[in-house]
């Protein structure tokens, strides 16, 4: 009997503690960073946080900037939930609400290194390419399977898990992407030298 060659499948790294809602309850310019090498996992599917931006209420490119919506109302809440929304009408983005409540200001997660439910990943995306599952917003919300039923979610309970990172890593900053407003705020955040992100540096 002839068996087939097994793909390499990358080993998942080490996790780190779990992170509980009292991480998020901080400045979310602190918060950005911080959650670059954090693990996120949607019923045991995702990887490492490699990219980030931060957006703040007084922020004229925030969904919060012009006050409450029924579509962006958790962002009002509490810290440390998800808030999910549609993008251009076809794809899901995740951000993490941050501050205090009444805030309104949250962390945009763009682009993951896969480590853990790759195969589940790859049904889900179409593709093999390890490196395109998830180098985008919209891209890694379809592999690890968020929708809108995830938003207002809390993000320390499933099926939401999220675990600090383990080592300490050098972070880049750069302009946010695909915004028309306040440009010029370099509040991208990635990790130095990824091959994960969704555009370089």
């Amino acid at each position: 009997m002839i068996q087939k060659p097994q793909l390499a499948e990358t080993k998942a790294p080490r996790l780190g503690k779990a992170l509980k809602r009292a991480f998020f309850a901080r400045s979310v310019h602190e918060v950005a960073p911080d959650l670059i090498g954090a693990t996120l996992l949607v019923d045991g599917v995702g990887g490492i946080i490699v990219e980030v931006e931060a957006y703040h209420h007084t922020d004229p490119a925030a969904h919060s900037y012009r006050g409450p919506t029924p579509r962006n109302l958790v962002m009002f809440g509490p810290p440390g939930f998800a808030y999910v929304y549609r993008s251009y009408g076809m794809h899901w983005c995740v951000n993490f609400v941050c501050e205090k409540e009444g805030s309104a200001s949250a962390v945009l997660i763009r682009a993951l290194q896969p480590t853990h439910g790759i195969p589940a990943m790859r049904r889900r995306r179409g593709l093999h390419d390890e490196r395109a599952l998830c180098s985008g917003p919209g891209k890694l919300c379809e592999a690890l399977g968020i929708t809108i039923k995830h938003s207002e979610l809390p993000l320390d309970a499933p099926p939401i898990a999220l675990h600090a990172r383990t080592e300490k890593l050098e972070i880049v900053t750069g302009l946010r992407i695909g915004i028309t407003k306040a440009v010029d705020f370099p509040w991208r955040f990635g990790l130095k030298g990824s091959r994960f992100l969704s555009k370089a540096f």
